[in-house]
């Protein structure tokens, strides 16, 4: 039985100022219930590209979502429905009617809270076949990506640790997103676009513009083995 939280979630909404032409934006707090069972409810309906337990699919065309922040996810959904995440298979299922605001967080929180297995466990004895298909469908792990991995995690310390944790999982009490246990294609990806501005990085310019392509492989490298 999923259990119902209260929780604040922050809405952030732009406003124009003619007077001086700049846009700026109010915070408010709204008090929300966050519904896992609905959350699952919703999962359904994304199931179909994500994953039944949001680990994503197709070698990262779509990303996992399953453990991300839920204030992470929160926040990118948001960007959807507002287009300055631009997505156009996603649009259709983040506007208003299809997920209103108000079943973000039970969304988001349902998610937040799967959690993926690395490896097939060691299964009891009495274990039925069906048992052991349910677990095994909750284990993702990301392939080995060739490259130097001493390389890689020099310079993930240097330029990436600070935000994403020590090994990649992320911050407790973060809404950073973990990079270890996501598909490297699709890191690769938002990396392109954040480069080429088609997605916000508020570090794009001084930590990928100038990397060179060896640099990027040794990284990828070294966060594929983050989750083994």
């Amino acid at each position: 039985m999923f259990k119902v939280i209260i929780v604040l979630f922050l809405l952030v909404s732009s406003s124009y100022a003619a007077e001086t032409e700049t846009e700026t934006e109010t915070e408010t707090k709204v008090e929300f219930e966050v519904d896992l069972a609905l959350g699952e409810e919703i999962n359904e309906l994304c199931a179909g590209c994500h994953g039944e337990f949001g680990e994503g699919g197709k070698q990262g065309e779509y990303p996992r979502l399953a453990g991300l922040p839920a204030g992470y996810i929160a926040q990118q959904i948001q960007l959807f429905k507002d287009e300055k995440r631009k997505n156009m298979p996603i649009r259709p299922y983040t506007n208003e009617r299809e997920l209103p605001v108000e079943d973000v967080p039970s969304f988001s929180a349902y998610l937040a809270q799967i959690k993926l297995l690395t490896k097939i466990p060691k299964f009891d004895d009495n274990a039925t076949a069906y048992e052991k298909l349910l677990i095994a469908k909750k284990v993702f792990n990301i392939p080995k990506v060739e490259g130097d991995l001493e390389l890689g995690e020099e310079l993930y310390v240097d330029d990436c640790q600070l935000c994403h944790g020590k090994r990649g999982w992320g911050k407790e009490d973060s809404d950073t997103p973990p990079l270890a246990g996501q598909y490297t294609e699709y890191m690769l990806r938002q990396i392109k676009d954040f480069v080429n501005g088609a997605r916000w990085h508020e570090y794009s310019e001084e930590l990928f513009s100038e990397m060179e392509a060896d640099e990027l492989q040794a990284i990828m490298a070294y966060l594929s083995i983050m989750d083994d």
